[in-house]
């Protein structure tokens, strides 16, 4: 018998037999965001996922004239392999500052394509201009 549930940290979300295995805590958020690094707004949207704390922006909210892609590629255990972009503006290089997942693991398929950012490399409200 299996009880399926989603909620905050440590909330079950699959119980078999006894066994417990935890679903990293997302949210669908819908209010507008950018992403701005030297006074340029390099992505904006309205729709995203927050995982890990990180808001992770759809592909096609970015402005591409503003990424190159890198040859860096990292692996997360229950994301899987990312790749990343340098984020280029006025000249200016900040190597792999935006990172997605091409192919996730199923556990991360709600950000599959979806890219994240750091390195200086601010994500604030658009309405606010927060953080």
């Amino acid at each position: 018998m299996a009880l399926q549930g989603r909620g905050g940290l440590g909330t079950p979300a699959l119980l078999i037999r006894g066994l417990m295995r935890f679903t990293p805590p997302t949210f669908t958020e819908n209010f507008m965001i950018q992403a701005i690094w030297q006074n340029t707004v390099i992505a904006q949207t309205g729709t995203f996922e927050t995982v890990e704390g990180n808001k992770y922006f759809p592909a096609n909210s970015l402005d591409m004239r503003y990424f190159q892609p890198s040859a860096t590629h990292t692996t997360c255990s229950w994301k899987g392999v990312a790749s990343y972009y340098d984020v280029v503006v006025d000249g200016q290089v900040n190597k792999d500052a935006a990172w997605y997942y091409p192919a996730t693991l199923k556990a991360a398929a709600n950000i599959e394509g979806y890219v994240a950012f750091w390195r200086g490399v601010q994500v604030k409200d658009a309405a606010q201009g927060e953080p």
